[in-house]
């Protein structure tokens, strides 16, 4: 038998409307977040919903939780797990953006950013969270 996997990123995050690095840092949704987290539910009314996965952070169970209170689905297995957290962007986390461009060049963070193999100091690579992430996506969501 075959599901369907739908994926919702969190709504906006006290972090994002700052324009910080977030990371592992466990911060909380604004009202805009709020706000988008109710909105995505109009998209998955139609959808059958018989489990959740999401990660440790509470900006991610938040955002579940509006989700499901505004489809009136209650008694959901919801799963928790570490394993999908975001990518940790290491001694990145906290700092604004733009403040991180000028202290370490632009240029700099955006390979931290971007690249695949090559993280941030104390942080992770793509590589890196994809070698976290999958394997418990193949072996608890894919199954």
């Amino acid at each position: 038998m075959y599901g369907k996997l739908i994926l919702v990123r969190h709504g906006q995050s006290i972090y994002n409307e700052e324009n910080r690095f977030t990371g592992w840092k466990d911060v909380d949704l604004t009202e805009k977040g709020i706000f988008e987290a109710k909105s995505s539910s109009l998209l998955l009314s139609k959808q059958p919903i018989d489990i959740a996965f999401t990660s440790n952070l509470k900006r991610a169970q938040k955002t579940l939780d509006l989700i499901l209170n505004e489809l009136g689905i209650k008694n959901l297995s919801i799963t928790k797990n570490e394993a999908l957290n975001e990518r940790d962007y290491g001694s990145l986390v906290d700092q604004n953006k733009f403040e991180a461009a000028e202290k370490y060049g632009k240029e700099q963070v955006q390979i931290w950013r971007r690249s695949y193999d090559i993280s941030p100091p104390d942080g992770e690579s793509l590589k890196m969270t994809l070698e976290r992430t999958v394997p418990y996506f193949k072996n608890k969501i894919f199954p």
